[in-house]
């Protein structure tokens, strides 16, 4: 925790408030103003979040369909399996397999063309849209491996005492299994979003050129060869990124408590 967490999370935030000769500066910290690193915050808070509601709507859809299934069977084998897989099939791997099937040179465009004599515009893959696909990619295998153990924690009586007392599927979604589950799909739903908002290795792999998210203007800002002596203000994206991870990770400790005491009664 001190090695890998505290220390470095305590660098970043001392540094955001240093110049590269150590004088105390706010300079650093007004670089967040800045007009591209507000249209990269909005870019990142747009992407996390229409990845983590897209990814936590199928996730859960598919492991309802694996909680369904019968306990020991294959089904369920197979995809808490491929979930644990795919969940971590990230970073330049991801990139690379996108950008070889639908690449501006990839293996579908490619056969499109030399074998239909249609081009096919897949430039879109480099940009927002593209991101919100790719991200899919790891963030419903994520949820499916997160959500799984709220749904095996519905109890089935429970749905037997509501079709007793002469209720339907649709009551007993709405006020018993949907009330239960929703802490923990909420929880599950902002554990998506701090994953994609802190998802670098796969956005540089994919667009290394772009700024336009934020992992990618702190990357540019430490490494750049054209504009030099960023390091601190990188320090200084990389403390806004700390404190909205820090926030979403608060209320999703804060739901998940609540999720867990009302599955435990």
């Amino acid at each position: 925790m001190a090695v890998f967490l505290v220390v470095p999370t305590a660098v970043v935030v001392v540094q955001a408030f240093r110049t590269d000769d150590g004088a105390p500066t706010l300079g650093n910290v007004r670089e967040l103003g800045n007009t591209d690193i507000v249209h990269a915050l909005v870019n990142s808070v747009l992407l996390s979040g229409v990845t983590a509601i897209v990814g936590a709507a199928l996730g859960a859809v598919v492991a309802y369909a694996v909680v369904t299934a019968a306990p020991e069977g294959l089904l369920r084998r197979v995809v808490t399996a491929a979930s644990g897989v795919l969940a971590q099939f990230g970073g330049v791997m991801l990139a690379f397999a996108w950008i070889a099937t639908l690449g501006l040179s990839g293996l579908v465009p490619t056969l499109l063309r030399d074998h239909l004599g249609t081009d096919v515009d897949t430039s879109w893959l480099y940009g927002m849209s593209g991101f919100m696909l790719v991200y899919l990619y790891f963030q419903i295998p994520l949820m499916v491996i997160v959500f799984l153990p709220s749904l095996d924690g519905v109890r089935p009586q429970w749905r037997e005492a509501t079709e007793s007392l002469g209720g339907t599927t649709w009551q007993y979604w709405r006020r018993v299994a949907g009330p239960l589950l929703a802490p923990a799909f909420f929880s599950s739903t902002l554990l998506l979003f701090a994953n994609a908002l802190s998802a670098y290795a796969t956005a540089a792999a994919l667009n290394a050129q772009s700024t336009f998210i934020l992992p990618l203007q702190i990357g540019n800002a430490i490494g750049s060869e054209v504009v030099l002596g960023r390091q601190n203000v990188a320090k200084a994206l990389a403390l806004e990124m700390v404190v909205i991870v820090a926030i979403i990770m608060v209320a999703y400790a804060f739901m998940q408590r609540r999720a867990d005491r009302w599955l435990a009664r």
